[in-house]
């Protein structure tokens, strides 16, 4: 038996006005290469970094959040390595003193948050492009956008205790999801403001120690070689990406082979990772403290105090969960959806909040959100979940509640009401398109004589004692009713009218 092991190292931009270190501004959507860089980004001889108030006070609210212990005394580090994309020669990161230690997440134990800057971008250009002169200029050659460099950069990193990548896949979401609702980040891993990397490791499981049953643990505590998978760009990817890695190492290891210490890339199109270079160990960064920087005393500044930050918190994912479980009652898989997203939520609670906050009404709000408007929207290609408003989807409940829509005429009626902007009138969409419910007994008896007329074999069936016949029947009414028909009175006049 081999017993796979995961960690992961999470980098996440930060949202700030500016960058890390200096006034450039850190503005992931521009599109023009090198604009927003100044000599400290370039690393102009001479120039001193000022560290970005925002982002600390960022990395603290993060870490709180995730239960770890918030430094008192923290430093900046210089983490020397020579690529094309750090002109100095070197990334200002932290080593030996990071903001936050230790915290967990989904279950998951944290090792540490930190601060650093973001490197620049790297664009290598293949061949012949658009414009003829510009390609002639770069192809074949690596150009480097300074526009990244000195963006403010969390990095996560777990205790190596990740199971599987299912687990992996689920940690990285719900980090994702508090970025998000803490306002700490966007981490769109599209754009590459969340990059994950994934450090995997195969041990062969030692047989249990029945002389001394304590030494089993010590044995299955022994880790693998451990192997950095990067080039990760959606959670499909960290999940296929780890399994792949497992397989492949768990077969050399059965093969007699060794698995060595090294930095892989996963290829999307071939489904497998692949040799980038070896592993560099923290001596290889040759850290030491950053000179230009002051180090940080985190209880001298009152607006990063334990209380002060604690008080700035939102209501966290997990909070959120328990609150729609404890207050409404709803069911796992929709409690999962509804607070997928900080735009699912937001509606989810406005439209709670016009219903008066009902359990009842709340949990058939919540069905039709999880089912019919998410099905809406898949079809679009996209939610506008701030388009729609709450307070008329929440008076499409109420007309359900109240029997004037059916189940059929309210989906109908809430996909004209998508269409139709998101703002109009659900009562006003259904009666002009005649979705409102009959309950009309004289309208409702000419259906049924039709119905029945038509019919004749089903009606025999029903009355042979086969009960599927009857539901049959109110199917084919609502349906001749354009389901506008009340069920319940069909299926009653049905009974009454073949006896």
């Amino acid at each position: 038996m081999y017993r796979p092991t995961i960690g992961l190292e999470i980098h996440a931009e930060l949202k700030t006005r500016t960058k890390m270190f200096c006034s450039c501004a850190n503005d992931p959507d521009e599109t023009r290469p090198n604009v927003n860089i100044c000599p400290i980004c370039l690393a102009h001889p001479g120039t001193l970094p000022v560290a970005n108030r925002e982002a600390v006070r960022h990395i603290l609210r993060v870490g709180t959040a995730l239960g770890g212990a918030l430094a008192d005394y923290s430093e900046f580090d210089r983490k020397s390595y020579f690529y094309p994309d750090i002109p100095k020669g070197y990334q200002i990161s932290q080593y030996a003193n990071p903001l936050v230690v230790g915290g967990s997440l989904v279950g998951v134990e944290l090792t540490r948050v930190h601060l650093e800057e973001d490197t620049a971008r790297s664009i290598h250009v293949a061949g012949e492009a658009g414009d003829p002169e510009r390609s002639e200029r770069t192809a074949g050659r690596s150009l480097v956008d300074f526009n990244r460099a000195g963006i403010p950069l969390m990095e996560l990193v777990t205790e190596p205790v990740i199971p599987d990548a299912s687990t992996a896949g689920r940690f990285a979401r719900e980090l994702q999801l508090l970025l998000r609702t803490l306002g700490a980040s966007e981490a769109n891993l599209e754009k590459g403001e969340m990059r994950i990397e994934a450090n995997v490791s195969v041990a062969k499981s030692q047989e249990p120690n029945l002389k001394n049953q304590t030494s089993t643990n010590d044995q299955n505590s022994k880790l693998g070689t451990k192997v950095e998978i990067k080039n990760l760009n959606s959670f499909r990817s960290v999940e296929r990406a780890i399994d792949f890695e497992i397989k492949r190492q768990t077969k050399l290891l059965q093969e007699g082979g060794k698995v060595v210490q090294e930095t892989r890339g996963w290829n999307e199109e071939k489904q497998e990772t692949f040799h980038q270079r070896f592993k560099e160990g923290s001596a290889d960064y040759r850290y030491f403290p950053e000179p230009d920087l002051p180090k940080l005393l985190i209880s001298e500044i009152p607006e990063f105090g334990t209380e002060a930050i604690r008080a700035s918190l939102p209501e966290l994912p997990w909070l959120r969960r328990e609150r729609y479980a404890r207050d409404y009652a709803l069911k796992e898989n929709d409690i999962a959806y509804v607070s997928g997203t900080l735009e699912r939520a937001a509606f989810f609670d406005a439209v709670a909040a016009a219903l008066s906050n009902d359990s009842d009404n709340v949990r058939l709000a919540a069905n039709y959100i999880v089912s019919d408007l998410a099905g809406i929207y898949a079809k679009k290609g996209n939610e506008d979940y701030e388009s729609l408003d709450p307070n008329a989807f929440a008076k499409l409940i109420k007309l359900v509640k109240a029997q004037s829509l059916s189940s059929r005429g309210a989906k109908d009626t809430l996909a004209l009401l998508v269409e139709g902007g998101g703002n109009e009138d659900p009562e006003i969409i259904a009666k002009e398109h005649d979705l409102i419910q009959v309950h009309d007994a004289t309208a409702l008896g000419a259906i049924v004589d039709s119905v029945i007329a038509r019919e004749q074999k089903a009606v025999e069936e029903y009355r042979g004692g086969k009960q599927a016949s009857l539901q049959y029947l109110v199917g084919q009414a609502m349906r001749e009713s354009r389901g506008a028909g009340n069920p319940q009175e069909l299926q009653k006049l049905l009974r009454e009218r073949i006896g």
